[in-house]
């Protein structure tokens, strides 16, 4: 994967989460409109991306001993979206306390993927000798 894929991934994973906090806040604001159901993005997968950019690992064995890795992930376990099954009398599916921590998911995500962001623009930087 060449730097610029990744750059622009990873803008693309900010913009992402700049939507998801933005529907969030929604969901927050409707939290008492009758029947108003909270709202989520679908999840981005790079997955595909990643594969079709990034050669297949394989892992070498110095000793017949020694156990052969295959690199296959289709054993990693899916993020699943955990299903709200509260609803108010009025209908309205939104809860606060899980709305909230959402919330702080996303901003501790989102921090996470301007820091790296960042840290690759320095590596380039230094590598160009600026």
């Amino acid at each position: 994967m060449n730097a610029s894929a990744l750059l622009n991934a990873m803008t693309e994973k900010m913009r992402w989460h700049q939507q998801r906090q933005n529907l969030l806040a929604e969901n927050v604001a409707n939290a008492n409109t009758p029947n108003y159901r909270g709202q989520e993005l679908k999840q981005i997968d790079f997955g595909s991306e990643l594969d079709t950019q990034i050669a297949p690992v394989t892992l070498a064995t110095n000793d017949p001993m020694d156990f052969a890795g295959s690199g296959d992930s289709s054993d990693v376990a899916d993020a699943g979206q955990q299903l709200n099954f509260e609803v108010t009398p009025e209908g309205n599916g939104v809860t606060l306390e899980d709305e909230m921590m959402k919330v702080s998911a996303n901003q501790m995500d989102y921090q996470t993927v301007t820091t790296l962001y960042t840290r690759s623009l320095q590596l380039i930087r230094t590598a160009l000798g600026h």
